[in-house]
């Protein structure tokens, strides 16, 4: 009878990248891509177009993803380029529009795991990186917005004990806001991602 000896997980680096430099703008905009097609194919039954992307990537820039205020990670699993999160500092109160000073509540954004990576972890190791982020930063809370056919990400988010908050912000694409208070321990999903979080 033969043994074989369990192959040991991949490591993980999650790091903080210029959100505005080659490999941080790939991701931008695959994450765009890919939330951009569900929403198009959903109510209008077709994919985006480049042109669309270009639109809605001036629309929606990223620069406030950058310190002092903000961070951007980037997420290889066993050296190969697997996702994104951001983290922004709101203004006191958690409103959307950033005041003249940094507020206890941290924003999630971007969060992101490219098709073929998915189901391995990432998410939850991003997550994890991104609310350890959060409070490197100074925030007791995280909140985010997302929407209602986004079914994995709003379970991945209940699963790491985010719960309904009042909405924060307005947009068209903005039908779910949740959060998170940060203060104390990690909750368990959390630490074990953390555990698994190789910093790179």
């Amino acid at each position: 009878m033969s043994t074989s000896t369990p192959r040991p997980r991949a490591p993980w680096s999650v790091a903080p990248r210029p959100v505005d430099d080659p490999v941080s703008a790939g991701l931008l905009r695959d994450y765009l891509v890919d939330v951009a097609d569900r929403w198009y194919e959903l109510h209008e039954g077709r994919s985006t177009t480049p042109e669309e992307i270009d639109k809605h990537l001036a629309e929606m820039p990223s620069d406030d993803l950058a310190p002092p205020h903000g961070v951007f990670l980037v997420a290889h699993h066993d050296g190969e380029l697997t996702g994104c999160a951001g983290v922004r500092l709101l203004a006191d109160g958690g409103t959307a529009e950033p005041g003249p000073g940094p507020g206890r509540t941290a924003e999630l954004k971007r969060m992101f795991v490219r098709p073929a990576k998915r189901g391995l972890g990432a998410a939850g190791v991003l997550l994890a990186a991104a609310e350890a982020a959060a409070r490197e930063l100074g925030a007791g809370r995280i909140v985010l917005e997302t929407r209602l056919d986004l079914r994995e990400a709003r379970a991945l988010y209940a699963r790491h004990g985010y719960v309904d908050v009042p909405p924060f912000c307005e947009g068209p694409y903005s039908e779910v806001w949740l959060g998170k208070e940060l203060d104390g321990e990690a909750d368990g999903e959390t630490a074990k991602a953390l555990g698994d979080r190789v910093a790179g």
